[in-house]
């Protein structure tokens, strides 16, 4: 009997979805959650399994390689930057690494373990709910994005709601966000981008929208799009962006401006967490499994048609 293949997306964003692409060693598991992929192609899940956290594929799906094992408390997003160097969050301790794509670390920033100030101290993927201010670096942070200037900007947003900005050596020249819903507020920053145009683009996953501020922490504006939990931002070369909406089980496909050119998905798929391209314009999202929630996610590849 032929299989059939699904095809999701629309107009000129039209993917076949692979399932199955990544090839994993026999007997081993990926719960992924977070994907990204460098320059040559080599994509990079980062897993919460205390024995392969990184596993490395080519972008047919063969295995490559893997590193990691016991280093990190609760993987949350990673990306490969302009050097294929990798940036990696965990958010349970509080701190983000630089790594090579080998696995040898070159930076850390942020204190192991270490809680600021604002209300909570509880260490779960809700407390966000119980921030009542906005406090200094970091409270269970989410990602980082790097300025082609060097500087670097830290969404930190379980435990608390801001965004922080560093110089290229590490030391931390503000912070802006508090608690709430109006503009520059966040309900769980979770995801930052950098674009073109110089934007710092925020993810404010719990409040549905992506904000979008000049690199000096000052409001600009907030797409007009509705997006169900955004939790993840790519943008591509040709300045595509795609998020991916945790709590709809959606990706969406934009346009610099937040006019959605493409969406697919549905509330099965709720806890897509994760999302990258390659140069031919595929995708690999870390998406659970029809029903499966955070526990079920691995890294599904759409191939562009």
């Amino acid at each position: 009997m032929a299989t059939t293949t699904a095809i999701v997306g629309s107009g000129t964003h039209t993917y076949e979805v692979h399932e199955d692409w990544a090839r994993l060693p026999d007997g081993w598991t990926m719960p992924a959650a977070a994907v990204t992929v460098d320059a040559q192609d080599r994509v990079y899940c980062f897993n919460r399994t205390p024995d392969h956290p990184v596993v490395v594929f080519d972008r047919d799906g063969n295995y490559l390689s893997s590193w990691g094992a016991g280093l990190f408390a609760f993987p949350h997003l990673i990306r490969a930057d302009a050097d294929d160097n990798l940036w990696l969050i965990d958010r349970d301790h509080g701190q983000m690494y630089l790594f090579t794509r080998t696995g040898e670390l070159l930076r850390t920033l942020g204190t192991k373990g270490y809680r600021s100030d604002t209300g909570t101290t509880e260490l779960s993927s809700t407390a966000y709910t119980k921030v009542t201010r906005g406090g200094g670096p970091f409270n269970l942070p989410t990602d980082i994005a790097v300025a082609p200037s060097g500087e670097l900007f830290v969404t930190d947003g379980y435990g608390n709601a801001r965004v922080h900005k560093f110089a290229p050596d590490g030391t931390h020249l503000f912070s802006w966000g508090e608690p709430g819903t109006g503009p520059g507020e966040f309900m769980l920053p979770h995801a930052v981008w950098i674009d073109r145009r110089g934007r710092v683009l925020v993810c404010d996953r719990e409040n549905d929208r992506v904000q979008i501020f000049d690199q000096q922490g000052r409001f600009l504006e907030q797409w007009p799009t509705t997006l169900i939990g955004p939790a993840v931002i790519y943008v591509d070369t040709d300045d595509i962006v795609y998020v991916a909406e945790h709590n709809g089980g959606l990706v969406s496909v934009l346009t610099l401006d937040g006019e959605r050119l493409a969406q697919w998905g549905d509330p099965s798929f709720r806890s897509v967490h994760g999302l990258w391209g390659d140069s031919r314009g595929d995708l690999y999202v870390a998406r659970p499994a029809p029903g499966a929630g955070s526990r079920g996610r691995r890294v599904v590849k759409y191939v562009r048609q």
